[in-house]
């Protein structure tokens, strides 16, 4: 700014926030902590697929797949058909650990 502009100082010379945009209408809803496995599903997992594959993983190993209730079926038999499935438990009874 130049002695004597009367407009005011840019929001990077001051520090200040700049304004944005305005937020959308619609509230944005948050994803489910824990979502579908299934390929472009967003919905909350309802289901943990348990499985390993032998050949890879030792057998008490365990990987998990997570499902919503429309999925689960799907996402059980692609697993059962390779003979990887191993049981499939509510979400709720999943432990906290990742693997």
């Amino acid at each position: 700014m130049r002695p004597g502009d009367d407009a005011a100082p840019a929001a990077e010379d001051t520090g200040a926030v700049p304004d944005l945009p305005h937020e959308s209408p619609e509230p944005v809803t948050p994803a489910p902590a824990l979502v579908c496995s299934a390929r472009g599903c967003r919905a909350a997992a309802a289901w943990g697929l348990r499985w390993n594959n032998p050949s890879l993983h030792q057998p008490e190993r365990r990987k998990t797949w997570l499902a919503c209730d429309e999925h689960r079926e799907r996402l059980s038999s692609h697993l059962a058909v390779r003979r990887f499935l191993r049981e499939v438990v509510p979400v709720d009874e999943l432990t906290s650990g990742r693997e």
